[in-house]
C-alpha cells in the first residue's frame, strides 16, 4: 500500500536499513616502537601505571603478577601464584590490585605497592580479564557478556551483552578502557574489538595481523597469541602484545581508507 504517510518515511526507513548492514570498520596499525617482554610471560592481563607495566600470567605453576621495566622487560616486582590456581586479568583500583583467576570461581586482592595479599573475592563461572573506567570494573569470562563490577564490593552491578552485525561476539579475553570505550582482545583471533559500553555493539575492529611472531619463534604458536592491551591515557599511547611474545608494542591506529 502506498500513502504519503509511507512515502514520507520511506528514505528514513531504507536510511535505517542501511544503518544496519554497514560494514563495522577496520582499522590497520603502525608500530611506533617495540619494549623487550618475557617470553617466559604468557600473558593475561596488562595495563600501563606510572612508568611500568603490570602484567599478570597464566598456566597452573607458572601463574604470576608483574611489575614491568619497559626498558628491559624485567619484573621489578613479582608474586607467584600457587598451584591449583590459573591466574588471569588484573586490574588496579586506587592502592589495590584485583587478579581473576580462569576456574577457580575466586580472585585474589592485593596491596598495588607492595603485592602483600589483602583478601580474596569470588564470582560465579570463569574469569578472563578486568578493565576499569575509573568508575566501575568491567569484567570478561570467555563469553559475549562483559560483567559490570562495583570497584569496592565486587559485586555484579549490571551485564553488557557484545554484539557484532548483530550477533553475540564470544571470546572476549583481555580488557582495557581508552577514550571511553572497551578494547577487547577477540581470543585465537588477530583482532581487537572496540566497544561501545552502552550499547555493547562493536563499532570498529583492530586487525594485528602480521604482528606475531613467526611460528618458530614462540614456544606454542597454536596458543601464543595476541593477548594483552595497555593504554598509557597521559601521553595517549596504546600498548600490545601476546602471550609468550619477545616484544610489547606501541601502536597507532590507521583509520581505514573512504569508501570510493
Amino acid at each position: 500500500m502506498d500513502t504519503p504517510a509511507l512515502r514520507c518515511l520511506l528514505p528514513v526507513l531504507l536510511l535505517a536499513a542501511g544503518a544496519a548492514q554497514a560494514a563495522i570498520p577496520v582499522y590497520g596499525y603502525r608500530v611506533v616502537r617495540s619494549y623487550p617482554h618475557d617470553t617466559g610471560a604468557y600473558t593475561e592481563g596488562l595495563f600501563y601505571r606510572d612508568g611500568h607495566f603490570y602484567e599478570s600470567t597464566g598456566t597452573v605453576g607458572q601463574s604470576s603478577i608483574r611489575k614491568v621495566d619497559p626498558a628491559t622487560g624485567e619484573a621489578v616486582q613479582r608474586r607467584n601464584l600457587p598451584p591449583p590456581d590459573y591466574g588471569e586479568g588484573i586490574v588496579a583500583w586506587k592502592n589495590r590490585l584485583y587478579e581473576l583467576t580462569w576456574q577457580s570461581q575466586h580472585g585474589y586482592i592485593y596491596d598495588l605497592a607492595t603485592f602483600a595479599p589483602l583478601g580474596s573475592f569470588t564470582y560465579p563461572g570463569e574469569g578472563w580479564a578486568l578493565t576499569t573506567d575509573g568508575t566501575r570494573l568491567y569484567m570478561s569470562d570467555g563469553t559475549p557478556d562483559i560483567r559490570v563490577l562495583d570497584p569496592v564490593t565486587l559485586d555484579e552491578t549490571a551485564r553488557i551483552r557484545v554484539t557484532a552485525d548483530g550477533q553475540p561476539l564470544a571470546n572476549l579475553n583481555e580488557l582495557e578502557w581508552v577514550k571511553g570505550e572497551l578494547y577487547a582482545n577477540v581470543w585465537l583471533t588477530d583482532r581487537i574489538a572496540r566497544i561501545d559500553p552502552k550499547s555493547g555493539r562493536v563499532t570498529a575492529w583492530i586487525d594485528l595481523a602480521g604482528l606475531a611472531p613467526k611460528p618458530d619463534e614462540t614456544a606454542d604458536p597454536t596458543n601464543d597469541v595476541l593477548n594483552g592491551i595497555a593504554y598509557d591515557a597521559a601521553r595517549d599511547r596504546l600498548f600490545v602484545t601476546g602471550k609468550r611474545w619477545p616484544k610489547i608494542y606501541e601502536i597507532e591506529l590507521v583509520a581505514p581508507a573512504p569508501a570510493p
